[in-house]
């Protein structure tokens, strides 16, 4: 019976970490992010780099664009001009979102007359380049010569 209560035990404490580290994303806009924009004309995709002071003011990019606004409480709130050379407006972006429990920005988007849905996540870290393949050692093949 002992063996068995310590195996129970030593499973709850486990899994005890795990879940606290589960739940743990730490609610930061500072980084980069990459934009998945949901527009009439489908999916727009841009990238952005944030840095938050400690009073909440955001500064950065985003595209080639600065950025300006806030990130309070989890929230947070831009609004910045941009030129839409496609729709020939000029006119201010403005982002209202949060993190949610998986570590993704999502909120909603308006500009002009348009507007819509948007999640971003930070992107993937490059893959380190692959390795060279080991040169052969020693010879491939061998020849006999019949003379």
């Amino acid at each position: 019976m002992k063996p068995l209560l310590a195996l129970a035990a030593a499973a709850v404490l486990a899994a005890a970490p795990w879940h606290a580290t589960a739940q743990a994303h730490p609610a930061t806009l500072d980084g980069k992010w990459h934009f998945v924009m949901d527009t009439e004309g489908g999916d727009r995709e841009s990238e952005a780099e944030f840095a938050v002071d400690p009073d909440g003011k955001v500064t950065g990019t985003f595209g080639k664009d600065k950025v300006a606004g806030t990130f309070k409480d989890g929230k947070m709130n831009l609004s910045f001009q941009i030129t839409s050379e496609e729709a020939g407006i000029t006119d201010d972006l403005k982002f209202d979102g949060k993190i949610d429990d998986s570590g993704t920005l999502v909120g909603n988007w308006a500009f002009s007359s348009y507007s819509g849905t948007f999640k971003a996540t930070h992107p993937a870290a490059a893959a380190p380049p692959p390795t060279p393949a080991a040169a052969p050692s020693g010879p491939q093949s061998v020849r006999r010569s019949n003379s």
